[in-house]
């Protein structure tokens, strides 16, 4: 493997015991594969984590953008009015 940097790291026994259980059930072939596999996922997830919170910020400007909102208690009151019902 080429442009191959050691590193060591500390893990909890628990851990250890896993990363070293997957290796002896053939899941993986060495302990750096399994860290490797690890990395990859956390890298992952960090990417949907951002594209997600890119959404939620691109659908917050799109309220604002779309103007005023509307009094909730009036929205209620009307739908109340038009379909029957409870107040909560």
């Amino acid at each position: 493997m080429a442009n191959v940097e050691k590193v060591s790291i500390a893990l909890t026994q628990e851990m250890a015991a896993e990363v070293r259980a997957a290796v002896e059930r053939g899941e993986y072939g060495s302990v750096s594969e399994v860290v490797r596999d690890a990395l990859r996922d956390w890298r992952m997830r960090r990417t949907v984590d951002a594209l997600e919170i890119e959404e939620l910020r691109r659908l917050v400007a799109e309220g604002i953008d779309s103007g005023p909102g509307l009094d909730a208690g009036l929205v209620f009151d009307r739908l109340r009015a038009r379909f029957g019902g409870t107040t909560a």
